[in-house]
């Protein structure tokens, strides 16, 4: 690992990487470091990330099986100190790239105060299933480019970790709909009811309604943000490919939308952009800064 230490802090990373081999996971040693430099030398975890043996034909089931079983054990575990918090104001601030970036692209015009004020006033009404969750180690960005798999390993360590220097305390549900509502691919329904049972096995039956209605504000919180983060990368970083992923999210995103508790929000959603803005990736010659 080569980080600038004036664009990037190891920190994280060293000790997030520490606390999951601690408890046993298969995130990658660190063979040598100089913190101050930027440099890390880590173990090589091989190039089977989930996206690409799934590609090649893999049984999507054992593979996401293992990755929530991971989250599992996860979640039974204390969060280290020191951790950031997935709080209210880190909410609002993820999801207003929404408005920031990517609604002023689709749109052509910059939406009015009075649009982004209901936004943030919406947000702060659907957050709460969130903010009374127990925290737990997210670890963020836990999908299928970031997994990889390792079937020579026992038990959990055949899933290897990375990419979890963002980790927070946080929702139970955040790092589950990471997974199975994932931008860059689709995951078969029937894999996301079988893991969905299988978190929730874990759970006394009384919580489960409360975890449901956690999981879709997670995952509107986190496709609002993905759409936000996806228009900035194209806009002002002149990455065009994210914007093909964007049909794909909000996909994700109407899922989640319909939970009852997120009526209002959805209402929002379908007063400011319009349906066919949805099905289609944006063109790169129309989908500019106002």
């Amino acid at each position: 690992m080569d980080a600038p230490p004036d664009r990037e802090d190891v920190g994280p990373f060293l000790q997030i990487g520490a606390t999951l081999r601690a408890f046993g996971f298969a995130a990658p040693e660190v063979l040598a470091s100089d913190a101050a430099q930027g440099f890390l030398l880590l173990e090589d975890l091989g190039d089977d990330l989930f996206n690409v043996v799934l590609r090649a034909g893999e049984d999507e089931r054992p593979l996401y099986d293992a990755a929530v079983d991971v989250l599992r054990d996860l979640h039974r575990r204390d969060v280290p100190e020191g951790v950031p918090v997935f709080d209210a104001a880190r909410i609002l601030r993820e999801v207003s790239l929404f408005v920031e970036w990517a609604l002023p692209a689709l749109l052509g015009e910059a939406p009015s105060s009075q649009t982004t004020d209901t936004f943030e006033e919406l947000w702060q009404d659907a957050m709460a299933p969130l903010l009374v969750a127990r925290p737990v180690l997210c670890l963020f960005d836990y999908h299928a480019e970031n997994l990889i798999w390792l079937p020579q390993r026992q038990g959990l360590k055949r899933v290897g970790l990375l990419d979890f220097q963002d980790a927070v305390a946080g929702p139970p549900a955040y790092d589950l709909v990471s997974l199975l509502e994932d931008a860059r691919r689709d995951v078969s329904p029937s894999v996301v009811a079988h893991e969905l049972a299988r978190y929730l096995d874990d759970m006394p039956r009384d919580q489960h309604d409360l975890f449901r209605a956690s999981y879709a504000v997670a995952g509107a919180q986190r496709n609002t943000r993905i759409l936000g983060v996806f228009g900035r990368l194209f806009l002002r970083d002149n990455k065009p490919g994210y914007l093909s992923l964007m049909p794909r999210v909000w996909r994700h995103l109407e899922n989640d939308l319909q939970s009852p508790n997120l009526k209002c929000l959805r209402a929002w959603f379908d007063a400011q952009v319009p349906e066919e803005l949805r099905r289609f990736a944006p063109d790169p010659q129309t989908f500019v800064a106002p």
